[in-house]
């Protein structure tokens, strides 16, 4: 029997993978390079093997026509402005996400900052909320704040995401560790999929793909690249190359050759 939650997962992953650019900066600070225009990013990266794009309610709803991938309603906010930018705010509902279409809603949790109880209590309180609505929801668990010493640590990257888990997401995104084997561990721990985060710009296009097929090989279901993709001189080009590794299990050199893509 095929449950809604199966039905929205199946319109975000392809084949259990994911291939999602993230696009809820512009609340977090404000429409930066790349992002100026999210709706022409949208449709113009959703024919190179996008599974999804995650975007903020008032994207989704000013969207001058349907997207042929999956959207994911992200839920949470702060901005760079404001005296708490690690207190993550909830800024809509899973039945407004419903009413506006949405395959999937996300949340962000900042673990070991002095609002992280107020932040699980939300996570708790959404993830609820999704299994009375039949909705996947994905959580991206970070470990930042005042406890937080290295948020890349791999014993503290697989603690927050087994905090995902726990708290009943569909999807957990995690920042990578840097290492294979230690990745390996974070996805031992964590009993449902991981999707990784893009991080900061990175500085070539060999690390963007060497980060990718290191994580797949460790046992990923995918990424979830932001400004590696929208502020890449060529997202299709990024994106078509990340499909090939994710999808298709190519690596990183091969990739670079069929797509033109330069080390630099």
């Amino acid at each position: 029997m095929v449950f809604g939650r199966d039905i929205r997962l199946s319109r975000i992953l392809n084949g259990g993978k994911m291939l999602c650019i993230p696009m809820d900066h512009g609340l977090t600070l404000g429409p930066i390079h790349g992002l100026e225009n999210a709706h022409s990013l949208i449709y113009s990266c959703e024919a190179a093997g996008l599974t999804c794009v995650l975007v903020n309610k008032g994207i989704a709803k000013s969207m001058p026509r349907p997207s042929s991938i999956g959207v994911i309603i992200h839920l949470s906010g702060s901005t760079s402005l404001g005296l708490a930018p690690n207190r993550k705010m909830l800024m809509g509902s899973v039945e407004e996400a419903i009413r506006l279409g949405a395959d999937a809603v996300s949340v962000h949790i900042n673990v070991g900052s002095k609002e992280e109880p107020e932040m699980l209590y939300k996570l708790g309180t959404i993830s609820d909320k999704c299994d009375e609505w039949s909705m996947p929801l994905v959580a991206m668990m970070y470990a930042r704040g005042e406890n937080v010493k290295d948020p890349s640590d791999p014993e503290i990257v697989a603690h927050a995401a087994r905090i995902g888990a726990e708290a009943g997401a569909d999807i957990i995104k995690a920042v990578y560790t840097g290492e294979i084997s230690a990745f390996k561990r974070v996805i031992k721990g964590c009993p449902v999929p991981i999707v990784i985060a893009g991080g900061p710009k990175a500085e070539t296009d060999r690390e963007i793909l060497d980060m990718c097929y290191d994580a797949m090989k460790a046992g990923a279901r995918g990424v979830t690249f932001g400004r590696n993709i929208f502020q890449h001189r060529s997202p299709q080009a990024m994106v078509k190359a990340l499909y090939q590794i994710i999808m298709k299990g190519k690596r990183s050199d091969e990739v670079m050759k069929v797509f033109d893509i330069k080390n630099a």
